[in-house]
């Protein structure tokens, strides 16, 4: 016969599945979320639903958006070409999910470029794939044979691990005109109770074998079978009784194993070996058998193993109470697990884009995290947060997912990597936290320019220095990483630098090193300045400019120049210059003046005045810094006429370096008394000599002909006087009433006696142009003859009445009032002191 069984942990039981076919149905349930459904014990690449497509996204865009699941195992796969979600591995949901009404995977779909987060579940379907089973394959049955017709037997339950109309059970029992099946309803079920039909003779029959056949109600069904043996006994007729039928027990979840769960006692009536009573377990699930055990004697149920409330939070144990006759009776004990907080909230970093620009802009997501606690009610209640001065901050996501997105601007000079902790904390008690480093590079972009050590640098070298030699290192820093931060150096306005000072220096555009293109004089630049750009290697790029000011220093590499007494061979002069110096001069009578310059500076510049050799070493000595040559004592009689001074100039480098100077001196009263010693020279000197007498000569007869010609110039005179009154012509028109110069000789500052200095004036007629004789003006008055002077007045003679207020000789037109043309010469002590000086006043008359 069969019976129908409807089991408690099938709710659906009135629902027919289609386990043949595919069930793929997906429909939103929430904002970013998908939902499908498919059957269990699909085959690796079944299709499970276009992902792609359900979530808006075209096959072109799949390369860019990256597409991937984030799932801890890899149930699922989804193409990368098409978008479709597969099968990864094959799917068993009595594994998965156990005894469970509802059986499911959820997992997160990452899409990038933006980056979003999906929350998809998959819902695993019963299939009929498992057939009923009983715990024994033989069921030992013992009645009585004085029990009446009618008597019921409990008998084992058959266990399907399918769910819904799956596990729904009906049972079948092979005919036999003694016994019947019937079901027992119950809280947890329908159980299949024996009957007995008739009374039963153990003399005539002690034994029975029946066939339990259980069905499920899949489609196709599936069965399973047992053998019952039923031996007729003697009478037992008072089977063991359980206080209770159900029993209730909660244990935490944190019990240690070896804790009492309950303690069951059941009672019979009977004596002897019917009333002695085991006690044992009947079919159960593994997992119950392996958490607790019962004691055969006591009754007592034990923990064996630790319990997890996120594993398995209940369990139903049923237990058997078995007297010697062979009685049984069955109780249930529900064990309910009680939740602590023992799982601490778990972070799984989806996904993290590192590293990051440092001008990304705000919110930018940088990290996608998702945190689940394991454990229920307010201990599975999360809730996270960032540790850590950083410029990012969390933003909480659906379905316990956050993200992380820059709070701030960032800046890879001040922090090349932002370094947070994810702290996520449950609202259990005590509270448990778990934390996640985040280590987020920041990428550098070229915000940073070169900057130098210094605005403006000095360098300081030495003339004459080799080219190419080091002249001054300049060095810029830039904050910026890799080619950012490379500086090169070049010269600011050009590769060789500013103009003027491009041949001057270069820079190498690595080091910044300042080399010297040439030698550099002092005398010829004393300074010069250089800007320097340094430059980096960004796109675009940066610089920035420093001044480079190079300091030339002085070396003593120019000797003392000596102007006078040696003025007159560098003019080419066949004579040596002498001074004449009366014999009547007393101690410190000037003689001359050694006049020397150097065209270095400082110290390198600093000239001083020896006497090294001379005649008569103690008749004359020289001003240490003037370089005066005075008579150290009078000059006396025995004094030779000629005498000879050298004087060494020198000056104060390292090392110094030195002229010499030669001063012929004639001891003489007169100009007159010294012609004679300047023709007796000695024979060492005999060609300059030679060349001196020569000169004196074409000197002298110059000056005879100069006075012959006063003459001609008083007659030329005359006769302009006599134009002037006819109209002055176009060529004289420059002869006005001052035709020479009547200033007074100009002197320069530092002028000391020993020296002429002459000042001319030149007149130059303008052109010719026709004047009206009525516009000329009125004739001066006439002119008084020139007196003619000899040579020996002219040489030797006193000084004018009116003498002219310089050493100078002046030549020109005097004032007005004056009787006639005036020419003075100065007394030959004071005024001609050398030939030389003579020699010029010579010169200027033959000019005029």
């Amino acid at each position: 016969m069969a019976v129908r069984r409807r089991q408690r942990r099938g709710p659906g039981g009135g629902r027919a599945l289609l386990a043949a076919v595919l069930l793929c149905v997906w429909w939103r349930a929430a904002a970013e979320r998908l939902r499908y459904a498919i059957p269990e014990e699909l085959g690796r690449g079944s299709l499970v639903g276009p992902l792609a497509r359900d979530l808006g996204l075209s096959a072109d865009e799949l390369p860019a958006r990256k597409l991937r699941l984030s799932e801890e195992k890899q149930y699922f796969t989804v193409n990368e070409e098409n978008g479709n979600l597969y099968v990864n591995e094959r799917l068993d949901r009595e594994e998965m999910c156990g005894e469970s009404a509802s059986c499911s995977v959820s997992f997160e779909v990452l899409v990038h470029n933006p980056l979003n987060v999906f929350h998809v579940e998959v819902s695993i379907e019963d299939v009929n794939d498992n057939a009923p089973e009983f715990s024994k394959a033989v069921l030992d049955l013992e009645i009585d044979e004085w029990k009446p017709p009618g008597s019921r037997f409990l008998l084992e339950m058959a266990r399907d691990a399918d769910a819904g109309s799956n596990s729904l059970l009906t049972y079948q029992l092979s005919s036999n005109p003694s016994f019947s099946l019937a079901m027992k309803d119950s809280p947890d079920g329908s159980k299949p109770e024996l009957v007995l039909e008739r009374a039963l003779d153990r003399e005539k029959q002690s034994s029975f074998e029946l066939i339990l056949t259980a069905v499920d109600s899949g489609d196709p069904s599936r069965s399973g079978s047992v053998q019952i043996r039923v031996t007729v006994t003697d009478a037992n007729d008072n089977p063991p009784v359980f206080p209770q039928d159900h029993y209730l027990v909660s244990l935490r979840e944190d019990t240690p194993p070896g804790s009492t769960v309950l303690n069951l006692s059941a009672t019979d009536t009977d004596a002897g070996t019917n009333a002695h009573i085991s006690y044992g377990f009947r079919k159960m699930p593994i997992k119950a058998l392996e958490k607790f055990v019962v004691d055969a004697e006591s009754g007592s149920i034990t923990l064996q193993e630790a319990l997890d409330f996120e594993d398995t939070r209940a369990f139903s144990l049923a237990v058997e109470a078995k007297d010697g006759g062979g009685l049984v009776a069955h109780c249930k004990v529900e064990v309910e697990v009680l939740d602590v907080n023992d799982n601490a909230p778990e972070i799984t970093i989806l996904s993290l884009s590192s590293p990051v620009p440092e001008d990304a802009p705000l919110g930018t997501v940088v990290a996608v995290l998702k945190v689940r606690d394991r454990d229920s009610g307010e201990n599975g209640q999360v809730s996270c947060e960032l540790s850590g001065e950083a410029a990012l901050s969390l933003v909480a996501s659906s379905g316990g997912s956050y993200k992380v997105v820059t709070a701030s601007a960032l800046d890879r000079e001040q922090a090349s990597e932002q370094r947070v902790t994810v702290v996520a904390r449950d609202r259990g008690r005590p509270s448990l936290w778990s934390s996640r480093e985040l280590v987020l590079e920041v990428s550098d972009v070229n915000d940073n320019a070169p900057v130098f050590e210094e605005a403006a640098y000095s360098a300081y070298v030495a003339e004459n220095n080799a080219a190419g030699a080091l002249v001054l290192r300049v060095q810029a820093r830039d904050a910026d990483a890799g080619a950012n931060g490379r500086v090169s150096y070049w010269l600011a306005g050009g590769s060789a630098g500013a103009a003027g000072a491009a041949p001057l220096v270069s820079v190498e555009a690595r080091s910044g090193a300042l080399y010297a293109q040439r030698s550099f004089d002092y005398e010829q630049c004393r300074e010069f300045a250089v800007a320097v750009r340094a430059q980096d290697g960004g796109a675009p790029a940066r610089s920035s400019t420093a001044t480079v000011r190079v300091f030339v220093l002085d070396r003593n590499d120019n000797a003392p120049r000596v102007l006078w007494p040696a003025a007159a061979a560098a003019a080419g002069e066949a004579s040596s210059p002498f001074e004449v110096v009366p014999r009547s001069a007393e101690a410190g009578y000037l003689v001359a003046k050694v006049v020397a310059v150097d065209a270095d500076a400082g110290r390198n510049a600093w000239l001083s005045y020896e006497l090294v050799q001379a005649s008569e070493p103690a008749l004359f000595r020289v001003g240490l810094h003037s370089g005066e040559v005075r008579t150290a004592r009078a000059v006396s009689e025995r004094d030779a006429a000629k005498q000879r001074v050298v004087a060494v100039v020198k000056d104060h480098g390292q090392p110094a370096l030195s002229a010499t100077a030669t001063l012929h001196v004639v001891l003489a009263e007169s100009l007159q008394e010294a012609l004679p010693e300047l023709s007796e020279r000695p024979a060492g000197a005999e060609a300059e000599a030679t060349a001196a007498a020569a000169e004196l000569q074409f000197y002298l007869v110059l000056a005879l002909a100069l006075l012959s010609a006063l003459l001609v110039v008083s007659v030329a005179l005359a006769v302009v006087a006599r134009l002037r009154r006819a109209g002055p012509p176009a060529v004289l028109r420059c002869l006005g009433a001052q035709r020479f110069s009547l200033a007074g000789a100009a002197f320069p500052a530092d002028f000391c006696e020993g020296t002429l200095p002459y000042s001319y004036n030149l007149c130059v007629p303008p052109p010719a142009r026709a004047v009206p004789e009525a516009a000329w003006p009125p004739p001066p008055p006439p002119v008084p003859p020139v007196p003619v002077l000899s040579a020996e007045e002219l040489l030797g003679g006193d000084s004018c009445e009116k003498p002219s207020p310089s050493s100078n000789v002046v030549v020109g037109e005097p004032p007005a009032d004056a009787g006639a043309l005036q020419v003075c010469k100065a007394s030959a002590p004071s005024a001609f002191k050398s030939f030389g000086n003579m020699v010029h006043v010579f010169r200027v008359f033959s000019e005029w």
